[in-house]
């Protein structure tokens, strides 16, 4: 009576456990799964449409011929990102070298404790702890002498005030280069535990020397590990407000030079003046800020393919000419729908003179902004002159990860959207151009986008 007992009880949890044994029932993930969409995006939908320029281009490139693509659903910012965001990047990278500045010094109280416990790593390895305040004002002069090598110094400080040297804020990351790895002459033998015989790796190594000078150097070194395919860069995050009088002589732009980063009043305007570098970077520290150095809850924060750009800037138009589906580039009482250029010394209508806040125009009904004027946009597709002729259908793009010693020509980046100093031909959706990815623009900047998870 009581083996039956036992063998009724077990049968019983069996059925209410729903997991019969011998059977095959997976590892128990039932795939139920929900992206929540990231602060400030747009979800876009799946789809598919016609790719590439709907006119002969200007330049008369007869190998830019519109093709049919699809694309999976993905997230994209709704404006561009902003002086305000980007200053939230500059200043915890500000932070975090002025945290590890007073560990390595030997101030534990600014490592990050474990069970209580100083963690045993060495500084340079230790977890900063970003609950103390960092004391920038403080009286204690051996944390002044600490913190003042982000300071400029020996002269360099304009009536002797305490300014951050912006040529100290650098960020390091590193990445899995997937390309090389996916490469058949890189393909690792499972069988035999190895990578092929003679196989090399690219490998870019980011790095301060003892001179204290920033260096990106590329090494070509045998296969032999999985971590050969480990890249690392290190970027000075500051924008280059510079570029603002570099690529506008005689003019005067010295205000937006000294303020357009800088002062509170420029907080909503798009940021320029940042490199593809600096913007990939950006993304980077986006996708370690949300989900906390670790990348195992979902997809990274990237820049947009140039498909991704062009069909959501069509905002589901197919053949829109521009991103608000119309023809012209004035609405029927005549008010311009974006900032750009409309014709010689021609600004200050219903668009700036330079870059405006962003969202000051309508946005397309995808609900983004911006898409065309205000400010290009970097996309992360290598430009060449026949993209459209190689790609495939379905996600299409043109990758190359520039090296850091490959010939600038290899190093160009679509640019798409046109900006407030073109004319209107470059604000159509399937016009492209191109900037070098270690330069910056007053007219450039940038928005994110994150692959959806799921159908």
């Amino acid at each position: 009576m009581k083996k039956i007992l036992i063998i009724i009880f077990i049968t019983s949890l069996l059925v209410s456990c729903n997991k019969p044994t011998g059977q095959l029932v997976g590892a128990g993930n039932k795939g139920r799964f929900s992206d929540p969409g990231p602060y400030g995006m747009v979800y876009i939908k799946a789809g598919s449409f016609i790719m590439g320029p709907n006119d002969e281009t200007m330049m008369g490139g007869v190998n830019e011929r519109p093709m049919k693509v699809s694309l999976n659903s993905f997230w994209m910012d709704d404006t561009e990102i902003t002086n305000d965001e980007y200053k939230q990047f500059v200043n915890w990278v500000k932070d975090s070298i002025a945290l590890r500045m007073l560990v390595m010094a030997g101030r534990d109280e600014f490592r990050k404790p474990i069970r209580g416990d100083v963690d045993e790593k060495s500084p340079e390895e230790a977890l900063l702890n970003w609950r103390s305040k960092i004391p920038w004002k403080s009286k204690d002069e051996e944390v002044q002498d600490i913190l003042s090598e982000l300071f400029y110094k020996d002269g360099n400080a304009l009536n002797g005030a305490n300014e951050i040297d912006p040529s100290k804020l650098r960020y390091i990351y590193t990445w899995y280069d997937f390309q090389q790895a996916a490469l058949p002459a890189n393909r690792y033998n499972i069988q035999l535990g190895t990578f092929p015989e003679g196989a090399t790796v690219r490998r870019d190594s980011g790095f301060v020397d003892e001179a204290g000078m920033m260096q990106n150097v590329t090494l070509t070194r045998p296969l032999t590990s999985r971590s050969d395919f480990f890249q690392s860069k290190i970027v000075n995050v500051y924008p280059d407000t510079t570029a603002w009088m570099s690529d506008f002589q005689y003019t005067y732009n010295d205000p937006k030079m000294r303020m357009y980063f800088s002062h509170g009043a420029f907080s909503q305007y798009p940021v320029v003046g940042v490199t593809w570098e600096q913007a990939q970077a950006f993304c980077n520290w986006r996708t370690m800020l949300y989900f906390g150095n670790t990348l195992t809850k979902g997809e990274q924060f990237r820049l947009p393919t140039e498909a991704e750009w062009e069909y959501a800037a069509r905002g589901g138009r197919e053949l829109a000419l521009y991103p608000w589906g119309g023809n012209y580039v004035r609405d029927s009482k005549g008010c311009y729908l974006a900032n750009f250029k409309p014709n010689r010394a021609g600004f200050g209508n219903d668009s700036g003179t330079a870059t405006m806040k962003v969202g000051s125009f309508a946005p397309n009904n995808y609900g983004l902004y911006d898409m065309a004027g205000n400010v290009a946009e970097w996309t992360s597709t290598a430009y060449g002159g026949a993209n459209n002729l190689v790609v495939n259908e379905i996600n299409p793009n043109y990758q190359y990860n520039a090296k850091n010693d490959d010939p600038p020509i290899l190093k160009r980046k679509v640019v798409k959207g046109g900006s407030w100093k073109d004319i209107a031909y470059y604000l159509q959706c399937g016009v492209k151009t191109y900037q070098y990815q270690n330069e910056s623009r007053p007219y450039i900047g940038f928005r994110c986008v994150r692959s959806y998870i799921g159908d």
